[in-house]
């Protein structure tokens, strides 16, 4: 069977990528470091919540989709398709590492007629500055004339099944018209609505602007549910009366901060970018302030409850945090403020376990942690840091002492106590 597709990276994006090209009837191979990933993947095992293992068994029966740590098997591949992780740096600056160590990878593979398209989210100019040269280099090749190129940004939202991989629109933009042609091409075969931009730059940033969006407007409310606790007003209400207005508003929620492999990390790729421009991206960088200190107000919010509502101090008191998925219903708990939060609370001296029914344990910066059972009487306060569906919240007032909720699931399933303190 002929191979379509070959997609580096088999994570949050590559395997759900996989799928929807599979679905369309091509040959997809997953190519990846981790040995273990690439054996349970050819098994048909899922570690993907998005990805039902029914699924990914069929398509492995089939021989649609298969995975390797080989790179040399990308040779026989149509297009090859770059689904890695781009991380910030301790410093907070782009970390391209394994981007740049698999293009050279893939240019030693790379032939006459190959489609490479990056899909990992970065800074504007990525693909024609850093992806484009190691590709000739390692090749002998030239982008434009021998193979195509373009960047086409990953819109994964993990969890969703209203918008998926297959349903949202593809934003494609090419180093010439002629890559950005072959990139639609392969996506149009699998996927519903396909975008074109003039470049890779255009379609670069059009991904940190969809990221920098929801960073903002979740710092100005995170901003407004701060300055709401002094006035003495419920910012949960505020929300919702505000939502009622058909048009100009676009509901955001506040919380303990922001989680996962997008927001909290790449509206800074641009603010990076910028400095070389001296242009100073404010907003952003705002924003990042107001976001990154929520988990430190969410203590205190804690703390505060602790000494009024129960009067004792947070020093010693036994807290269970509700959740450390980065939000309700998924494992993912990448970036997580809850995982923060569970430092900030223990180095304040109280006793900290957690429960997450999606997320049986984490590796933290300390050690790893495992969930425990959810026993609220157990505890003198349990802080609700992810709001799960599948949780019963009547039965958990009623049963713990004190109930911090920062996700207003307490509010919004209609349940009043006093035992329970709002964000």
């Amino acid at each position: 069977m002929s191979l379509d597709v070959a997609i580096v990276g088999a994570g949050y994006v590559g395997v759900p990528l996989a799928q929807v090209f599979a679905d369309a009837g091509r040959t997809v191979l997953l190519v990846d470091t981790d040995g273990a990933r690439v054996e349970r993947l050819n098994r048909g095992d899922s570690y993907i919540e998005d990805v039902a293992a029914e699924s990914l068994e069929g398509h492995v029966r089939e021989g649609t989709i298969r995975a390797t740590t080989d790179y040399d098997e990308l040779r026989d591949a149509a297009a090859i398709l770059i689904a890695l992780p781009t991380p910030l740096s301790r410093q907070r600056e782009p970390d391209l590492s394994i981007v740049r160590s698999a293009a050279a990878e893939i240019a030693t593979r790379l032939r006459p007629g190959h489609l490479v398209v990056l899909e990992s989210t970065t800074y504007p100019g990525t693909t024609r500055d850093e992806l484009q040269p190691i590709l000739e280099r390692g090749s002998g090749l030239k982008a434009g004339v021998d193979f195509h190129l373009a960047f086409s940004p990953e819109r994964v939202d993990p969890g969703r099944t209203d918008h998926t991989t297959k349903n949202v629109p593809k934003v494609v933009g090419g180093i010439d018209e002629a890559s950005t042609e072959a990139a639609a091409a392969l996506y149009g075969g699998a996927i519903d609505t396909i975008h074109r931009v003039s470049s890779p730059e255009a379609a670069e940033l059009t991904k940190l602007l969809e990221n920098i969006f929801r960073s903002v407007n979740i710092a100005l409310v995170n901003e407004l549910a701060q300055l709401c606790d002094r006035m003495k007003i419920d910012i949960w209400e505020v929300v919702d009366a505000a939502a009622t207005k058909p048009f100009g508003y676009m509901r955001f929620e506040p919380g303990p901060g922001l989680g996962g492999h997008c927001i909290p990390i790449d509206p800074f790729y641009l603010t990076w970018k910028a400095r070389e421009y001296d242009f100073s991206t404010r907003f952003i960088e705002l924003a990042g302030e107001v976001n990154q200190n929520m988990p430190y107000y969410c203590r205190s919010r804690v703390s505060q409850a602790l000494n009024h509502g129960l009067g004792r101090s947070l020093k010693g008191s036994r807290v269970l945090v509700l959740g450390v998925a980065y939000k309700a219903d998924i494992s993912d708990w990448r970036e997580s403020p809850a995982v923060k939060l569970i430092e900030l609370l223990e180095n304040a001296g109280a006793e900290v376990s957690y429960h997450d029914p999606h997320v049986p344990s984490f590796a933290g910066p300390d050690r790893e942690r495992r969930s425990v059972p959810l026993d609220p009487s157990a505890h003198d306060a349990v802080v609700i840091a992810t709001a799960h569906s599948t949780i019963d919240y009547a039965a958990l007032v009623e049963r713990a002492p004190l109930v911090v909720d920062l996700r207003n699931a307490i509010g919004r399933r209609g349940i009043a106590s006093d035992k329970v303190w709002k964000l």
